[in-house]
């Protein structure tokens, strides 16, 4: 008896062990991968996964078949392409198991990424916070089988990964309350005016600030910026010193509590567990490497961004820190210098941040537009001073969209509104020049302009009468009988109303360079 039972235990054992090599040889694909999938259009396109080591892999879609073998460590890239707008198509991948990937459209594809502000749904979701305007007309008329959005789960990591969590979904009346309003609005537009499918691939997280998103290379390489790397490093040495503290904080709590209650008294409260910053999703480079990094190297057209509002404490920084950021990510995809359009902070007033950090944040945004094929969508004239999170996304989505056929399309369309050029002293008065002009200054509902401020060489600034002429705005006040500066909108949440003729808000700006509120912030 006992022998034949060591024969099934040899028997059983075999079986799996035979059956081992075969679930390993399984061909897998990157979450990105999948059924509803957008592949970009007139580029040449990577299809990746793993397989068992030195498997080969053959990727058929329509005509096109392209072959790889599995390295070492069972992963697997080939290239596809290029490919023309189209769809719905099949694609083929086959090893050792064959994977049929369904419903698959070729057309433009771009990153969304930001913290709440991108990752505010339509409506119908608890990441709503209320929806934006008219949510429920936008999802009842969401019939778009042509647009596809993949959000990425929410990750953290030390090291950058090889996946993520996911899946593309078609947008219909059921679907689009769950989407990011601005990635699916300007998605939209650019499905309308190019008439081609378009793919979402929305990775952003709330409350973030951009060194998150930004590799910890390239924080390292920057002597400004290295130091929020090393901030991050001793955090995670100190952390067992904080774990035994609270050990030792946890028997002190549970002797008094013991004898709280044997005296009949109240309990004292327990000792908080230490939040580990291995999980902090303002970790350094922790949000790239668990959200974007895996998403290379999808082919893209471009990235959209939405973020800012938590690094309004260190505007100053930003200047360095955002470049930063878009140049790494370039990098990283290898596709040069894609289109990356960003949108400037909406007005809010900040109640607990120093007075105009906001202003100086959107302009290291405005500073950020001296990149090569960068594009801004000014927000200032939609914000909502008591709500972070601005109902009208609508118009956000529109105003990136009109930036993303103008860079990344080549349309010769108006897509920025007024951008401070030059200032000339006039006696007791100062003339601003803009560019981006489209056909002349407005102000906007005719009524008189708003939003001037000018100062002398005390740097005392005071309102300023402001009136358009010609393409220039002249400004002055009575206070000031020698003007050397000017601002404009310059205030978390400011009152403005300087336009072009195509209907888009002039950035706010400053003509000087005196120290901010958070010029000494790191």
């Amino acid at each position: 008896m006992r022998h034949a039972t060591s024969k099934v235990l040899i028997l059983l054992l075999n079986c799996f062990l035979l059956s081992v090599p075969t679930a390993l040889a399984e061909v897998k694909l990157s979450a990105l991968i999948s059924d509803n999938l957008v592949l970009q259009r007139d580029a040449k396109v990577p299809i990746w996964g793993t397989a068992d080591p030195g498997e080969e892999v053959v990727v058929t879609l329509g005509e096109q078949r392209a072959s790889g073998t599995a390295d070492a460590q069972g992963r697997w890239k080939v290239e596809i392409g290029p490919l023309e707008a189209g769809g719905p198509f099949e694609m083929s991948v086959a090893g050792k198991n064959k994977l049929t990937i369904h419903n698959v459209l070729v057309g433009e594809v771009w990153i969304c990424s930001g913290q709440s502000n991108m990752e505010m749904a339509v409506g119908n979701s608890p990441r709503a916070w209320g929806g934006v305007f008219n949510a429920d007309q936008e999802i009842a008329a969401a019939n778009y089988p042509m647009i596809r959005h993949f959000t990425v789960k929410k990750a953290v990591a030390g090291q950058p990964q090889a996946d993520v969590q996911g899946q593309w979904v078609v947008a219909s009346p059921q679907t689009a309350g769950e989407f990011s309003a601005v990635s699916y609005f300007f998605g939209r537009e650019i499905h309308k005016a190019l008439d081609v499918p378009v793919g979402l691939i929305h990775s952003s997280w709330g409350g973030t600030p951009a060194e998150a998103w930004t590799s910890a290379s390239a924080l390292a390489a920057e002597p400004e910026l290295a130091p929020i790397v090393k901030d991050g490093q001793q955090k995670l040495a100190e952390y067992p010193k904080l774990l035994e503290k609270y050990r030792q904080q946890l028997e002190e709590w549970n002797q008094a509590a013991q004898k709280a209650e044997a005296e009949g008294k109240p309990a004292p409260s327990p000792p908080q567990f230490p939040a580990d910053p291995r999980s902090n999703s303002w970790r350094a480079a922790g949000l790239y490497n668990g959200m974007i990094a895996p998403l290379i190297p999808y082919a893209i057209r471009g990235a959209i961004w939405y973020q800012g509002e938590s690094n309004a404490g260190r505007a100053y920084q930003y200047r360095k820190l955002f470049p930063v950021m878009i140049q790494d990510w370039r990098r990283a995809w290898g596709l040069g210098n894609f289109p990356f359009l960003f949108v400037q902070l909406a007005s809010f007033i900040q109640e607990y941040s120093p007075k105009t950090s906001w202003a100086e944040l959107r302009e290291a945004q405005l500073m950020t537009l001296s990149l090569p094929k960068t594009g801004m969508a000014v927000a200032v004239d939609i914000g909502d001073p008591y709500d972070i999170h601005p109902k009208n996304k609508q118009e956000v989505g529109r105003r990136l969209a009109l930036a993303a056929e103008a860079i990344a399309y080549g349309k010769d369309i108006v897509h920025s509104g007024p951008i401070y050029q030059s200032l000339s002293v006039e006696n007791d008065k100062i003339r601003l020049r803009f560019k981006q002009v489209a056909g002349g200054l407005v102000a906007k509902g005719g009524r008189p302009l708003k939003g001037f401020e000018i100062a002398g060489e005390d740097r005392k600034f005071f309102p300023a009468d402001a009136r358009i002429d010609g393409e220039t705005v002249v400004v002055r006040s009575e206070s000031v009988p020698r003007p050397v500066a000017a601002r404009y909108a310059w205030a978390d949440y400011p009152q403005c109303n300087l336009f072009n003729r195509a209907g888009l808000p002039a950035s706010p700006f400053r003509t000087d360079d005196w120290p901010g509120v958070t010029a000494d912030q790191r």
